[in-house]
């Protein structure tokens, strides 16, 4: 946890809610990998213990692929509520989970620096 109390987290940022994005790609691994799941959402203690007061869980895209052409509510409602200026960070156990297509990756990052959004993963806190 160590490596989420770092100078890039700022009381600006925690000023804002984290969002604790959850995905697996199929229902196959919603159902047969729940430590997966287990890991994900223990991100919102995680985030409340380095300082975020509100913390949301956006969980809508379980069992969603992320592949060309699907559409996940959730990762829209993310990428939305980024853009309102609402998200202080984004959390995700690994970043490869917020996206599988260059398009969308590259949509969140550009909102997330445009917002001064974090992103921060099982490892990381990345300012970008």
């Amino acid at each position: 946890m160590s490596n989420w109390r770092n100078p890039k987290r700022r009381p600006e940022h925690i000023s804002r809610r984290a969002v604790v994005y959850l995905r697996q790609s199929s229902m196959a691994q919603v159902r047969g990998n729940r430590e997966s799941q287990r890991l994900q959402y223990a991100l919102a203690k995680r985030a409340r213990r380095v300082g975020f007061a509100e913390v949301e869980v956006i969980d809508s895209d379980l069992g969603v692929s992320a592949g060309i052409g699907s559409t996940r509510e959730g990762f829209d409602r993310l990428v939305s509520e980024v853009a309102q200026g609402q998200v202080g960070a984004v959390v995700s156990r690994e970043v490869s989970r917020l996206s599988r297509t260059d398009k969308d990756w590259c949509h969140l990052l550009e909102i997330c620096q445009i917002f001064d959004t974090l992103i921060m993963d099982e490892d990381q806190v990345y300012d970008l």
